[in-house]
């Protein structure tokens, strides 16, 4: 029969059959023939009208076909007949979604298959390619097959087997990929994922240009094995297709269609592995998808979601304002759009339910309810509606905190636990609420019943192979939980099942390191106060995080502010691991930690300045690689301005692929980061390079001690020890009081207190002599007995490393020590102090620098201005000095940042006379203010290379104080800054400077730094000497007060340098104490 046929003639063949029926007998030969065609004529009909009632009467007239005698004896005529009706209750089954329909059509068309066709006008093909349809119906009905999916891959590489270029399975294809995504969808395990995923491999490679359904099929595939077994291979090669189909179909819904799986895919592993560089692809994506006119609501209410969560990921990593702000746009955006649709048009999450009254909410419990009492249990939409239902009464519990709101909650939690297929890759997710929903019920009632349950669920999902990623969020909720039935039991099982769990969560790679950083320092503090075995195990697990914890974070800026967000875990970690070294009797490793585990910014960053002499020798090719690469590094991480801003060309704030400038820095610095570490692990495999750029041992470290001891206080609750270190000796312990942490921090305390009355005020004064005082009862008596007993004679060199409150305390000045004579003598009177923040600094000072030649002279930076009055003076002092060396003078309109910079790396001695000034929270803005209110800041100076730097006197305000919200052990001040860009020794000061000392101390340091004694010695090794003998003088002068000449600090590194002095090389370093 022609199926070109109208409805109007389709109408008069239908009367034409009926009316034959209406006239001859069912036992007539002819009969069968006539409904056949009757059926066949109402199924052409339905094609044409869509009306069921054609498709209906069509599947009607074929059964009463079936079942009568054969056409005319021939048996194959009824192998026709039973295909028309599997062919009509396969489209009915597809149209109208009748369960029993689907099972009959695929019933029917499997028995089909096995006869003989050949004869027919029905192909083989045809009937496979049905079946495949057919079995696809079935699973999006979830009528239970389980292995439609196994037989639907059989069925299609059939086809693919026999296919020619005119007959490619299109349709058999979209089926199979239709099915795995209803398959996924409804929350079951697709299987044999595979199988199936060769399969669309051979139909993809044999497919005819423009068959995109292959592809995103493939594509899917791979994304559902990729969030099942987390395999880069997986992740790699569909994120190549997809971006295939965004390069070149011509399609704009293709495009669209293959954007929206790669963000998706790029959002998946953003939330698998903590890479800063994962996490900027991911946002630009969804940036740039939210961004086309073309994507549907549907989509644009969830990507907006997506974008606030990643935005939130991005504010806890690197702590951008801008970041958090662009998180609450997003999410409004959502909000908005869920809350102006109709109900049920979204997956609304909480975000979209916080946002409506408590009168919409119980009405969409109502309404959930109502849907649950239509829907037959084991439907996915039943799950569905059972998780919405819960996920509203949580949005009213929230509102009413009402127990029993929570507990319908918990009921509807266990139905979707109870139904979970657990090989899915999310099946995992129904215990995991359901665990934090039981957790929060005990929090609320005190029920023992509810803990024990949450605790028993979460254990289950740690033996889920999908939930692996997971596994460190659920463990946290399980210490929180078995912690506290271990406080309310006393089971000893509980804990310990707490340290094994302690043991998986820290070595979890798909945790953030930052926190397992945090776990592990927790766990060392639980096992040491239970005195627990696996208290080193805990420490050195805590100090392998300590560095990278913030040096994925891109700027020094960042890096400071993840430092100060784990303040108290990054700063005291290293100090209690060394205080329980110490306990148990390890005095060099306590040493080592406290060397690894202090100045971390500036660790690093003096990481990237290493000399690359000694390996350019061995290779030289690595190491040119490598010094550029850590001149990349060095450049990238100090690329920030004051306000914040990237200091990168960028040419607009958003780039067309959706990549901010910052994500372009972080991808930037995850390359090099990762080239630099290739290069150092190759490195590391040449012959002597084992130890390149790994932790100091002890004995680098003692090489610190050659020139005078060093003398460690290490400053902490659990107990307060002070290490001396020397030449060839192992370190000697002072033993401390019981109270003398506590005493010190009241020390700084009473210091702090008292400066807020002003440096002039009598309760200042006072204050400041009843530390001195303290200090050397604390420290200073028993430091001076230990070095006289270790034969250590006056006047010797020696080096403070404090930690934590001591970073702020002036133990130069400690005393009056008591005397016979009756004259005051303090702590600089016996000795001649310094101090270096780290030991590090000093392991590479024995080896010869480069600079074969050097001509000292001096740079004379000044400001003066009304509030300096005494600047003048001091200015013409220093330029007294000229004939002992050349002094060049910025002053007035020349002294500007930028040529003050310049003359800096001209100049081996430097002296400011200026105001210094401190940005509270803010280190890297502390700066020296130049002419015209411009402001040499910290962070200019860090950026700076001096080669012929040597000395440097910062006569301005607050040069050696750290500002408030800093972090005592890192040093973030500008006389460090001077430092790390090679200064070698620099004098700068505690507080606020007094106008009127600056000309005596200049005179008097730079009298004895160019006294004859010290001919031969370079001037850095002469200054603390001369800081000593100037501030001794300042004492003597009437009216001289104890706040301004102890105001006066010497930081010095140590460095074995080597110099041209007419034709003769002079290595400094010398084996005794040096005077």
């Amino acid at each position: 029969m022609a199926q070109e046929l109208s409805i109007m003639e389709l109408d008069l063949v239908i009367a034409y059959h009926q009316r034959a029926l209406s006239r001859i007998p069912r036992s007539h030969p002819s009969y069968t023939a006539c409904i056949h065609l009757l059926a066949k004529s109402r199924f052409i009909r339905y094609e044409l009208s869509e009306q069921k009632e054609d498709l209906d009467k069509s599947i009607v007239h074929s059964t009463e076909a079936i079942f009568l005698p054969p056409s005319w004896g021939l048996y194959l005529n009824v192998i026709q007949i039973f295909f028309q009706l599997a062919l009509s209750l396969f489209r009915r089954s597809k149209k109208f979604k009748q369960t029993e329909d689907a099972k009959c059509a695929v019933e029917y068309l499997r028995h089909l298959r096995g006869l003989p066709l050949d004869i027919v006008e029905v192909p083989h093909k045809v009937i496979t390619t049905l079946l495949v349809q057919a079995l696809d119906i079935q699973v999006e009905l979830e009528v239970d097959g389980t292995g439609d999916i196994e037989e639907m891959v059989m069925l299609c590489q059939e086809l693919l087997t026999c296919h020619s270029s005119e007959n490619y399975p299109t349709h058999a294809i979209d089926g199979l990929v239709h099915a795995i995504l209803c398959k996924f969808c409804q929350g079951k395990q697709v299987e044999p994922l595979d199988g199936v995923i060769q399969c669309l491999r051979d139909a993809l490679n044999i497919s005819p240009p423009g068959s995109r359904v292959v592809l995103h099929g493939l594509a899917a595939s791979l994304i559902i094995r990729y969030i099942t077994n987390y395999s880069k291979d997986n992740y790699e090669e569909a994120m190549t297709l997809l971006e295939s189909v965004i390069a070149s179909s011509p399609l704009p819904d293709d495009q669209i269609q293959a954007s929206v799986f790669a963000a998706i895919l790029a959002r998946v592993r953003a939330g698998f592995y903590p890479n800063p560089e994962y996490l900027e692809e991911a946002t630009s994506r969804f940036r740039t998808l939210l961004g086309s006119s073309s994507l549907s609501n549907h989509f644009r209410h969830s990507f907006n979601h997506s974008m606030a969560s990643l935005a939130k990921m991005r504010f806890e990593n690197f702590g951008l304002t801008e970041a958090l702000q662009e998180a609450r746009s997003y999410t409004s955006e959502a909000v908005s759009l869920a809350s102006s649709s109709a109900p049920g048009t979204f997956n609304e999450v909480d975000a979209d339910r916080a946002a409506y009254p408590i009168t919409v909410v119980e009405e969409r419990i109502r309404s959930l309810r109502e849907l649950i009492s239509k829907t037959p249990p084991g439907n996915s939409n039943h799950n569905t509606h059972i998780k919405d239902l819960a996920d509203w009464y949580k949005t009213k519990f929230s509102r009413t905190n009402d127990i029993t709101d929570l507990e319908e909650v918990i009921k509807c939690r266990r139905v979707l636990f109870a139904s979970a297929d657990r090989g899915h890759p999310f099946g995992f997710k129904s215990a995991f609420s359901l665990g934090g929903d039981l957790y929060m019920a005990f929090e609320c009632s005190n029920k023992m019943e509810y803990l024990d349950e949450s605790i028993t669920v979460h254990r289950g999902v740690l033996e889920i192979k999908s939930a692996r990623r997971y596994h460190f969020t659920v463990i946290n909720q399980l210490l929180n939980s078995l912690s506290e039935r271990f406080l309310l039991l006393r089971r000893r099982r509980d804990f310990d099942e707490i340290i094994e769990l302690n043991y998986l969560a820290v070595n979890d790679k798909f945790a953030n390191v930052s926190d397992r950083f945090v776990l592990s320092c927790r766990w060392a503090s639980t096992a040491r106060s239970t005195r627990h075995p696996s208290v080193s195990d805990a420490y050195q697990m805590a100090m392998s995080f300590i560095q990278t914890s913030f040096i994925s974070a891109p700027t020094l800026e960042i890096q400071h502010a993840r430092l100060v967000a784990m303040r108290g875990l990054c700063d005291n970690m290293p100090l209690d691991y060394a205080s329980y070294q110490i306990e148990m009797g390890q005095f060099t490793q306590a040493i080592e930690t406290l060397e690894q585990g202090r100045a971390l910014l500036w660790s690093e960053m003096r990481g990237l300045r290493n000399s690359m002499d000694h390996l350019s020798q061995f290779n030289s090719p690595l190491a040119t690689k490598l010094a550029a690469i850590n001149q990349d590094l060095e450049s990238l991480t100090m690329s920030v301005t004051p306000s914040g801003t990237i200091g990168i060309s960028d040419g607009g704030s958003q780039l067309d692929d959706g990549m901010d400038p910052f994500g372009r820095l972080v991808v930037k610095q995850q390359k090099l980061l990762e080239e630099r570490d290739m290069l150092v692990s190759q490195i590391q495999e040449l012959p002597g390079f084992g130890d390149f750029l790994k932790t100091p041992s002890f004995e680098n470290i003692r090489i610190a001690a050659s020139h005078g001891p060093v003398i460690i206080i290490n400053h902490t609750e659990w107990r307060s020890d002070i290490l001396i270190l020397v030449r060839d000796s192992p370190p000697s312990l002072i033993p401390t009081t019981k109270d003398f942490y506590h005493l010190a921090n009241e020390l700084k305390d009473r210091l702090v207190v008292a400066r807020m009355e002003g440096l002039d005020s009598g309760e200042y004064k006072r204050a400041l002599r009843s530390v001195l005082d303290g200090l050397y009862n604390l420290v200073g008596e028993p430091v001076i007995h230990k070095l006289r007993t270790l034969g250590v004679p006056e006047q010797s060199r020696i080096w403070w490393c404090p930690t934590s409150v001591f970073c702020s305390l002036p133990l130069h000045a400690m005393g009056p020590i008591p005397s016979d004579d009756g004259v005051k003598r303090y702590f600089s009177d016996l000795y001649i102090p310094s101090y270096t923040p780290t030991l590090s600094a000093l392991i590479e000072s024995r080896k010869p620098s480069p600079k074969t030649s050097y001509q000292p002279s001096l740079l004379l930076v000044a400001n003066p201005d009304e509030s300096l009055p005494g600047a003048f003076g001091e200015m013409e002092i220093i330029q007294s000095f000229n004939s002992r060396l050349p002094v060049t003078t910025l002053c007035g309109k020349n002294a500007t940042p930028a040529g003050v910079v310049e003359g800096l790396r001209h100049h081996g001695l430097v002296h400011f006379v200026c105001h210094g000034k401190l940005e509270t929270g803010k280190p890297f803005d502390a700066s020296f203010k130049l002419f015209n209110d411009k402001h040499l800041t910290l962070l200019d100076i860090v950026r700076s290379r001096l080669p012929a730097a040597e000395f440097a006197f910062l006569a301005a305000c607050h040069t050696a104080e750290l500002t408030d919200d800093s972090i005592a052990d890192e040093g973030l001040h500008l006389t460090a800054a001077v430092q790390y860009c090679g200064f070698r020794s620099v004098v700068g000061t505690m507080w606020e400077m007094a106008d009127v000392d600056g000309s005596e101390i200049a005179e008097n340091f730079y009298k004895s730094m160019f006294s004859g004694n010290g001919q031969g010695v370079g001037y850095h090794l002469r200054s603390a000497r001369a800081l000593r003998d100037a501030t001794r003088k300042m004492r003597r002068k009437k009216g001289m007060t104890l706040e301004r000449w102890v105001n006066f600090v010497h930081y010095v590194y140590q460095f074995v340098w080597r110099y041209m002095i007419g034709n003769s090389i002079y290595f400094l370093a010398s084996p005794k104490w040096v005077k």
